[in-house]
């Protein structure tokens, strides 16, 4: 893995930032952006994928970093409840939720992936400290 020296070189913010693009674009629509609840709700738990692996990264601890991704995680899933019920409501289309939806899952998933190649690194630190 090439050695990331900032946190937009991480490809899971990237692609945090472009879910959070479709997410503020599809709120912008009529009828949802006068949900202002559901609205403001969304787009926080969208910003808070990039934002939190951003923060993690900024914390210059390991630790710290796994700690927020898996926040950031969390906020994947808080954010696909949200286009279920966007989709109930019928803010979205079916097409438009279920291309949502796989863009969570897939922010979720480099996540998911980051952090477990971050704690096996840290394994490997304190199995070499030990020898």
């Amino acid at each position: 893995m090439a050695k990331i020296e900032r946190f937009e070189d991480i490809v899971a913010w990237q692609k945090g930032m472009e879910l959070c693009d479709a997410i503020y674009s599809i709120t912008s629509k009529e009828n949802f952006a006068k949900d202002y609840a559901l609205k403001d709700q969304i787009r926080k738990s969208a910003i808070s994928i990039p934002s939190n692996i951003s923060e993690g990264f900024e914390r210059e601890s390991n630790n710290q970093f796994i700690y927020f991704l898996v926040i950031a995680k969390a906020s994947a899933g808080e954010l696909r409840t949200h286009l279920y019920i966007a989709k109930n409501q019928k803010y979205i289309s079916e097409e438009e939720f279920q291309k949502l939806k796989e863009q969570c899952l897939s922010v979720s998933k480099l996540i998911s992936g980051f952090v477990s190649y971050l704690r096996e690194k840290r394994k490997e630190k304190e199995h070499s400290k030990l020898s």
